[in-house]
Order: structure tokens, then sequence, then C-alpha cells
């Protein structure tokens, strides 16, 4: 029974060792010249260690919101892709239905600005 996990624990010995080793050769090899724009706030748009009272732009967290959801719907289309075959029309059908809502949702959010960068 046990012989049966060997080559899953192999797997995750070679997988673990590789992560290892490129993270090791980055950390050597990489360069580590940090200046001003580097250590910039570029993620969310403001400062960390200011007030935690300020006032911040809510689109950042708009474009996340929407990012996820997108990337979730978009997830869908691997597992259904692999199974096209088994499912048949219906499964074409019902997926032609599910890209249809995500498509008027996406055209929704476009017409509303929500895509656009000021």
């Amino acid at each position: 029974m046990l012989e049966n996990y060997l080559p899953v624990l192999i797997f995750i010995l070679v997988g673990s060792a590789v992560g290892v080793v490129m993270l090791a050769l980055g950390w050597v090899m990489g360069p580590n010249r940090p200046d001003d724009e580097k250590l910039s706030a570029y993620e969310c748009g403001f400062e960390a260690f200011e007030d935690s009272r300020m006032k911040f732009d809510v689109r950042y967290y708009l474009v996340a919101i929407l990012f996820i959801i997108f990337d979730l719907e978009i997830a869908f289309l691997f597992p259904w892709a692999v199974v096209l075959d088994q499912l048949g029309w219906f499964g074409f059908a019902a997926m032609a239905v599910f890209l249809g809502i995500l498509v008027i949702g996406f055209i929704y959010e476009w017409k509303k600005g929500a895509l656009e960068w000021e």
C-alpha cells in the first residue's frame, strides 16, 4: 500500500527542491539596488505608514474585485474544456450561457466606466 505513494513523495521532494534552488539562485545572483522608486508604494496607491483614518480611493478595491470576479469565472473554463467531449451539446450550451452572462457583465462594467483609470 505504501509503495503506491512513493511516486507522490518523489514528486513532492523534487518539486520542493526545484523551488528552493530557484529561490536560492534568485537571492544569491539577483541584484539588490533599492532606490526611491522601488521602495515607493505601488500596490494600494498610498503610503502604508501614515494615519490610518486617511481617505483613500475606492477604485483600487473596485479593480481588485473585478479582477477576482473575472479571474474566477475564467477558471471554470479549464475543467469544462477537459470534459467537454463527455458533456456533449448540453455542456456546450450551458457554458455558452455562462460566457454570455460573463460578457454581458463585462460590457456593463465597461459602459459604467469601471475599467477606466483617471
